[in-house]
């Protein structure tokens, strides 16, 4: 019950990825796939549980 409503949206997101103009850096998207992606844009300590990010609770 419900997957009417949840493959509604599925379309219609599919729908907006497929139709919308996005603009793509395809300079960055080559460094990116040849391995020369700039070390500086580094972003491992976004993630909060990679190793040495973890914070217990109290």
């Amino acid at each position: 019950m419900g997957r009417g409503r949840s493959k509604a949206k599925q379309t219609k997101v599919a729908r907006d990825l497929k139709y919308s103009s996005q603009e793509m850096d395809l300079d960055r998207l080559a460094k990116e796939l040849h391995g020369d992606a700039d070390p500086s844009n580094n972003r491992d300590d976004d993630d909060p549980f990679a190793e040495g990010n973890y914070i217990p609770r109290a």
